[in-house]
């Protein structure tokens, strides 16, 4: 549901261009994607609360929620609920 919305938000603030159009849920992310380092990470988290209205405690995230694109929009599935 939130997928097309995060896709976004990470493309945004990765600047990943055309090669956003070809993430899937199933995409890896931490690791697999150069852009995503320890700065791009804060600020992904800081557009997600920004785009979403939520915020995000330090003690809720981990490496695991940025593993891959699927696991970061059920992170934000999540918050919604």
């Amino acid at each position: 549901m939130y997928i097309d919305d995060v896709k976004r938000i990470l493309a945004d603030v990765l600047s990943l261009g055309d090669a956003a159009n070809s993430l899937t849920a199933q995409s890896p992310l931490l690791g697999s994607i150069p852009e995503l380092d320890s700065m791009a990470v804060v600020n992904l988290i800081g557009a997600l609360e920004e785009h979403f209205g939520f915020e995000i405690d330090d003690d809720e995230i981990s490496a695991s929620t940025f593993e891959t694109l699927g696991s970061l929009t059920a992170f934000v599935e999540q918050k919604m609920a």
